[in-house]
């Protein structure tokens, strides 16, 4: 497997691009939908599918015209099963950006465990702290965690917005993240990737 990051949107965030032959999964498509069309176009690519690790604004801001150019489904958890049609839960409203991002609720919700898509194979792991709804995915074969906004390089996800929940968050790193090999990747949300044995030993907020 492939995997291409992008930084889109407003706030720069880290998209996804999981690519398996000529087939792609999207992750957190924050913004700039035309950059990600023109990169399928290069190579070629068809989107079979969109997840979210979760769904604040600036996570959320391609995913209508992607989903909707390429008719494909998104993936995201039930926790924020309204997000992506409220602008007052996922932060748009709140950040003054546009009242809405998408107009359309996900076609799937996934639950913590295994999943396939077409030929994808990964697990989810249910994350929430810095918003009720936040999913890892981790791809064991590749040794990668797509942590989303949970965990950082150094620092983790905020969790001073609405629905955040500090205590929850730390948990849940501790339990679910730093229990995978060290040499994981971590691929954040924002900025650089790291991996489990270097946020075990150096990240100030979990030691």
């Amino acid at each position: 497997m492939n995997i291409k990051r992008f930084e889109l949107g407003l706030l720069g965030t880290n998209c996804y691009l999981l690519e398996m032959g000529q087939k792609i999964l999207v992750v957190d498509p924050g913004g700039d939908a035309d950059v990600l069309v023109q990169y399928f176009n290069e190579h070629r690519l068809s989107p079979i599918a969109i997840l979210l690790t979760h769904a604040h604004f600036d996570h959320i801001g391609a995913v209508e015209d992607i989903r909707t150019k390429y008719d494909i489904p998104v993936y995201m958890h039930s926790s924020e099963k309204d997000w992506l049609t409220d602008s007052s839960l996922n932060g748009s409203k709140l950040f003054g950006v546009g009242e809405i991002f998408s107009h359309k609720p996900a076609e799937h919700f996934l639950d913590e465990g295994s999943i396939t898509i077409e030929s994808f194979n990964f697990s989810v792991l249910y994350t929430p702290g810095h918003s009720p709804g936040s999913i890892s995915f981790w791809l064991e074969g590749e040794k990668v965690l797509i942590a989303g906004d949970t965990l950082f390089k150094g620092s983790i996800g905020r969790t001073d917005l609405p629905f955040g929940n500090h205590n929850q968050l730390i948990s849940n790193i501790k339990e679910k993240i730093l229990s995978l090999p060290d040499d994981t990747l971590v691929f954040p949300g924002h900025g650089p990737s790291t991996t489990v044995g270097e946020e075990k030993e150096g990240n100030p907020f979990l030691n």
